[in-house]
């Protein structure tokens, strides 16, 4: 199994956004440099199991949400999921996205 770090990444950035801290604040309450969560959260860098759980408690999040983006804990874990996959995306491609997910709505199953 091989992990998309630069999802991982912002993930982790966007907890610590969540949490209200800078990378200043998160990389001294892990006694690690400001560059070493630039990389982290960039994607440039794999982070350890270890250093993950050290991250987790600290923004008080589940390595689950971390690694998958998912959260069984919580209710809109796919709703979630979704939106960090749209972050990035360029206009026209989030429109052709919502073009779809509309019929996608609108489907009623039923065949004539």
């Amino acid at each position: 199994m091989s992990f998309d770090y630069t999802l991982i990444g912002k993930r982790i950035r966007k907890a610590r956004e969540n949490k209200g801290l800078t990378q200043e604040k998160l990389a001294e309450q892990l006694d690690v440099s400001n560059a070493y969560i630039s990389k982290i959260e960039r994607g440039r860098t794999p982070v350890n199991l270890e250093r993950l759980s050290e991250i987790c408690v600290v923004l008080e999040e589940t390595p689950e949400y971390i690694l998958g983006g998912t959260n069984s804990a919580a209710n809109d874990f796919l709703r979630n999921e979704i939106i960090d996959m749209l972050e990035g995306c360029p206009p026209g491609k989030i429109k052709l996205i919502a073009q779809i997910v509309k019929h996608i709505i609108e489907y009623d199953g039923k065949q004539s």
